[in-house]
């Protein structure tokens, strides 16, 4: 293609993604021109892909030479330059690549319609900035985590391998179908650490929402503000059965019994949390191991500190607003350090 008729398609992709949008990114271009579907994008984004150009269908010189040709038509037109980070829908949060050579910023930039308010400018600018939401697969195929050899029913990204949710800390939440948006948008807002589940269609070759991964309390604290919903009375309902079931309460029990002889200063009902949580069948957590069902001190002193970590540190803040796994952990780590202490003592106990 030469040099004018490719100028010629950008504009043209461009002047509709500024007509029905005000605003036009690179992406916009190349997934009009059918060099990257969006199916590309959203593995791009889910961490899963190095960068954009190996998955499209054209070189990358053929898309920095559209990145410019996309300037010089915005620049021509009066648009307003605004760089926007791309970051993946990954644990550490790491900065998209568009291509391997060259410059990202030539990329990243979004031209805004001169005619759009300072209020609306400043809106976009805060959305586009804003991290994406976690994303946990629902994997098609088998597959095994790359820290600890397991497996599970999703998988998490990171450093482009896959991990299970109890390598990445977030085996703690629970799965809340989609369906009632109203649920799900409150359950989001009540979790301070949150994940969207996709699966692949290999049919439609699209990612698919299935639903998200929040934690118990956020769960329970939204279904009680749609309790109002009798739908919702009935998915509760439905819950509850399924997590009676799933519960093994003997065993619980002595776990629980084992958590106040080693650390007399937590309160029996955070003992019986612990317990609950850390054994229920099924789940995979350290409290389902050979080990914990030994009552082995070690695997029990884990259960805790995971217990400490979600509800009196602020990890999972720092997940959200992008810390790596790893440091989040270290900047913590003195915190759990005194609550472990504190349970440790006697007197704490009330």
């Amino acid at each position: 293609m030469s040099k004018p008729n490719l100028a010629r398609r950008v504009a043209e992709a461009a002047e509709i993604a500024l007509t029905t949008r005000k605003y036009v990114t690179f992406i916009d271009v190349v997934t009009s021109l059918r060099w990257l579907h969006s199916r590309h994008v959203d593995i791009w984004r889910q961490g899963r892909a190095a960068t954009l150009s190996e998955l499209a269908a054209v070189d990358e010189e053929r898309l920095l030479t559209t990145a410019g040709l996309l300037r010089d038509w915005a620049r021509a037109k009066g648009l307003k330059p605004v760089d926007t980070p791309y970051v993946a829908g990954t644990r550490d949060r790491r900065e998209l690549r568009f291509t391997t050579a060259h410059s990202q910023e030539q990329f990243r930039v979004h031209w805004l319609s001169p005619d759009l308010s300072e209020a609306r400018v400043r809106r976009l600018t805060e959305a586009q900035s804003k991290a994406p939401d976690l994303v946990a697969v629902a994997p098609l195929d088998d597959w095994r985590c790359a820290s600890c050899g397991d497996t599970g029913p999703y998988l998490i990204m990171e450093d482009e391998r896959p991990h299970c949710l109890t390598c990445t800390d977030m085996d703690h939440l629970v799965f809340l179908p989609s369906g009632n948006a109203a649920l799900s948008r409150r359950a989001k807002q009540e979790s301070g650490l949150a994940a969207v589940v996709v699966r692949y269609n290999r049919r439609r070759k699209v990612y698919q929402r299935q639903g998200l991964l929040v934690e118990e309390a956020a769960l329970t604290a939204a279904e009680d503000r749609c309790l109002a919903d009798e739908e919702v009375r009935l998915l509760r309902r439905d819950r509850d059965r399924v997590r009676r079931a799933e519960q093994d309460v003997e065993f619980q029990q002595r776990m629980a019994a084992e958590i106040a002889r080693l650390f007399p200063g937590c309160p029996e009902p955070r003992a019986r949390e612990i317990a609950e949580h850390a054994a229920q069948r099924g789940s995979g957590r350290v409290g389902r191991s050979a080990a914990a069902k030994a009552l082995d001190e070690n695997a029990i002193t884990l259960a805790v500190i995971a217990s400490i970590r979600h509800l009196d540190t602020g990890y999972d803040q720092l997940l959200m607003s992008g810390v790596p796994r790893m440091e989040a952990r270290e900047r913590i780590r003195r915190d759990i350090d005194r609550k472990l202490d504190e349970f440790r003592e006697l007197t704490s106990k009330t």
